[in-house]
């Protein structure tokens, strides 16, 4: 009885067939394999060794060959490119050895596959959990291929894309891509290689929103990075975490708890392409409640966390007013002290139980009215009260406030939704509402602390302040 050996030769370069693979070459008494693989083994083919090579789709001729050949004696080499166990030879060969039930010995070689070629030539885009997805669907349906690539974006895996398209197959990797996007930030790194290892090898660093499917083609290999790769310079780098702990040193325990809750909500965000400053407020948001429908009620104007962190930081902004006291307390004491800001709830200002008695008004309306008297220019938050936030409506239509910004998340069943909706007409102020009639001293309090820590934002670097 002789023996097959199922070999990986590589992607297509000379330098990438391993030591043990060139060996069994130079033993084979026959080679099988697809005929443009030979080229690549050509010169390591000993005499009187037979090649028989065939077209491609006859895998299982090949198969069957082979085992008719090491069922005479002899010893066979199935030849695959890459790494004859993914997406080769190996499978078919050990399921025919069973559906045969024929006792000949099988030895596996690896070889360099191309999504590793690929990788290298990338850089290190690989450096962290990865899958491996065909979408070739000659054997495959394509709702079982789908449902993979859901989960391996979802589940925020590198992605290895192989087979992305044929002269018959030219949809299924625009779908990819949708479906990738759809829980995936457009920036996230993508690379591809075309003829990895081979002369006419070509080598693209783009992002996922920007990649064009039509610039592929069959012999073209993908790589999708997760949500911490990152391109620098021609490379694209997927970090292992070796430089985390260094980073983390100095931060406190209850920061790197935030910062692992803050990693977590991004992942499971529906989508991952928000604007930075609103996905910052929206991470507070989700946070602080751990109700994901934020995700759906959170509004906010376009650059409004970003502008008011600005007006902030430079300055101009220099006072926070809020409808009661919880919204005043869970504002960060570190934040305000640092960026030389005053946040203010005037509720318990003996002047507002004098008004609110004299013109039959809720006393957070008449703090409202003291407020904008002393700080007509001031953030205003609400977390509790929609009479606060109507009377400050009024008082904006009559010019006499004229706020940086408005946080608007009362809570509650009476005039909540309408004092909402009072408020976005008002085009020239920035403005963060949590739509409908969910709401709180807590969210007000996360959102003005968002702003306040706005350029923590693009290193997902929460909790400064605690």
């Amino acid at each position: 009885m002789g023996k097959i050996i199922i070999a990986g030769i590589g992607p297509g370069s000379k330098e990438d067939i391993t030591p043990a693979v060139l060996e069994a070459v130079g033993k084979a008494d026959v080679i099988v394999g697809y005929k443009y693989y030979f080229q690549f083994i050509e010169p390591y083919v000993p005499e009187g060794c037979t090649c028989i090579d065939t077209g491609m789709k006859k895998e299982r001729e090949r198969a069957e060959e082979a085992f008719r050949l090491a069922e005479e004696g002899k010893t066979v080499l199935v030849i695959s490119s890459g790494d004859a166990g993914i997406y080769g030879m190996g499978p078919l060969v050990y399921e025919m050895r069973r559906q045969r039930q024929s006792s000949v010995e099988i030895e596996s070689l690896p070889g360099i596959s191309a999504f590793q070629k690929a990788a290298s030539l990338l850089g290190a885009p690989i450096g962290h959990d990865l899958c491996i997805i065909s979408l070739s669907d000659l054997m495959t349906p394509w709702e079982v291929i789908e449902r993979r690539i859901r989960a391996a974006a979802e589940g925020d895996f590198v992605t290895a894309v192989y087979n992305p398209k044929s002269h018959g197959r030219y949809w299924q990797l625009y779908r990819l891509q949708e479906l990738f996007l759809a829980v995936r930030s457009g920036d996230t790194p993508l690379g591809y290689v075309r003829q990895a290892g081979r002369p006419e090898q070509e080598v693209t660093i783009t992002t996922l929103a920007n990649f064009d499917p039509e610039a592929v083609d069959m012999f073209t290999v993908i790589l999708i990075g997760n949500s911490q790769s990152y391109i620098d310079g021609n490379q694209i780098i997927t970090p292992r975490g070796y430089y985390r702990e260094q980073q983390t040193d100095d931060l406190k325990p209850g920061q790197l708890i935030m910062m692992e809750s803050f990693r977590t909500i991004a992942s499971e965000l529906r989508r991952q392409d928000y604007p930075l400053d609103h996905k910052w407020a929206l991470l507070h948001a989700i946070h602080t409640t751990a109700d994901f429908d934020m995700e759906q009620i959170l509004y906010t104007d376009d650059h409004a966390v970003e502008t008011l962190y600005k007006e902030v930081s430079e300055g101009r902004l220099k006072t926070i007013v809020t409808d009661v006291t919880m919204v005043t307390s869970g504002i960060r004491k570190g934040a305000l002290e640092r960026l030389d800001i005053e946040a203010k709830c005037y509720l318990q200002d003996p002047r507002v139980a004098e008004m609110a008695a004299a013109e039959g008004i809720t006393r957070t309306q008449a703090g409202i009215r003291l407020a904008v008297e002393e700080h007509p220019d001031a953030l205003f938050a609400f977390g509790n009260a929609p009479t606060a936030l109507m009377e400050l409506c009024d008082l904006v239509r009559k010019g006499k406030a004229h706020p940086a910004g408005i946080i608007a998340a009362p809570v509650g069943f009476v005039h909540v939704r309408e004092s909402k909706h009072m408020v976005k007409p008002f085009k020239e102020i920035p403005k963060i509402i949590v739509e409908g009639r969910k709401g709180g001293s807590n969210l007000a309090a996360t959102l003005c602390n968002a702003i306040l820590t706005f350029n923590d934002a693009a290193q997902l670097k929460p909790g400064r302040d605690l």
